[in-house]
């Protein structure tokens, strides 16, 4: 299989009609300036010095309402990385964008750039929150482009949060599964932070917004992991990306004020699912489990034994239960072979 590289091209804020209460787009992808033709092509042209020339390279515009960008301004973008569509260097071009700006001519438009996948920036399926966050669109106008995206075979990815102002748990699961219905490919989850220099800061420092506990945060985010892995949706990434703005709250030129951030949050996720599934393989027993051991692939032992071996710890200060890790290639990823080795009874007799 060839490995797959995304080129990540930042346009922050260009385009975006709106000014969302959670938003700095500046600080949360890392780019202050605008990106020209010219900064387009070396971008791409530097990230392809070390890529292989037979992987899968697609160039990702990210971090604007790119379809809400003046015409003129798209194409140019456009026409700088579809040079290297056309000369084989790249397979695809993908964009994100804002529900309420997709139309049938604009998709037309992008076909002919060979854009293969957009992304729409969702956030909740509660028009109250979206009204409440400040979007400007509700949740038909993601129903509509979401259905015009399909129709017209682009590949649909969803961008969803949690932890909007006055969103609850019940209304994330809820948005989660109003987004199944409209079929997507793939998902990003993003957690709420608190950013300098956005409407939030001001709601969080006047004590008229609580920012989730990474706890919380990792809990929900659990729950909708689960519910998309159950409709083989991809959930590509969980949490924002760190940078040197984005970090711990606190922390010299970080622009976080508050909120669940950690540099390995997905981790902590996947993490927490393993355990959940470990626990409850236990609990079906009806005795007292020493020992279990879980064959996994290599890819999953990290997540397996958790971040700094929470769930080693955890399982034996919680349930005093030993967790010893084993794998096998011929395991799918994802999947487990999962063995109770030692019970009470048989330590019992083994001490005798």
């Amino acid at each position: 299989m060839k490995k797959q590289y995304i080129i990540p091209i930042f346009v922050p804020h260009l385009g975006c009609p709106n000014d969302c209460i959670f938003c700095n787009q500046k600080s949360i992808s890392g780019q202050k300036n605008q990106v020209t033709y010219d900064e387009v092509k070396k971008i791409i042209e530097d990230h392809l010095k070390y890529i292989k020339p037979d992987s899968k390279v697609e160039i990702a515009f990210f971090g604007g309402s790119f379809t809400a960008i003046e015409e003129e301004k798209q194409n140019e973008l456009l026409e700088a990385a579809y040079e290297y569509v056309k000369a084989k260097k790249v397979e695809s071009i993908r964009i994100s964008t804002r529900p309420d700006c997709i139309d049938k001519k604009t998709l037309k438009r992008l076909k002919k750039y060979k854009v293969k996948t957009i992304e729409l920036g969702v956030q909740s399926a509660n028009d109250y929150i979206l009204q409440r966050s400040g979007r400007g669109h509700s949740f038909n106008d993601v129903k509509k482009a979401s259905k015009l995206i399909r129709f017209y075979r682009f590949r649909l990815g969803h961008q969803m949060m949690v932890g909007l102002p006055e969103s609850t748990k019940l209304d994330e699961i809820n948005t989660a599964k109003q987004l199944i219905k409209l079929k997507p490919k793939m998902m990003r989850i993003y957690p709420v932070l608190v950013i300098k220099g956005t409407k939030l800061e001001k709601e969080y420092n006047e004590g008229k917004y609580k920012a989730l506990t990474l706890v919380q945060a990792v809990e929900t985010c659990k729950e909708l992991v689960k519910l998309f892995a159950k409709k083989n949706i991809e959930v590509i990434r969980i949490g924002l990306q760190p940078t040197e703005d984005i970090t711990f709250p606190g922390q010299e030129q970080s622009e976080v004020v508050a909120g669940p951030f950690h540099p390995a949050f997905r981790q902590l996720v996947e993490s927490g699912i393993w355990y959940d599934v470990i626990v409850e393989k236990i609990k079906q027993l009806n005795t007292k489990v020493k020992e279990v051991v879980v064959t996994v692939n290599p890819q999953d032992v990290n997540n397996v034994i958790g971040q700094r071996r929470e769930n080693i710890g955890n399982l034996r200060d919680v349930y005093d239960v030993d967790l010893i890790v084993k794998t096998d290639d011929k395991i799918k990823q994802g999947k487990s072979k999962i063995e109770i080795t030692k019970v009470y009874g048989d330590f019992a007799k083994d001490s005798r």
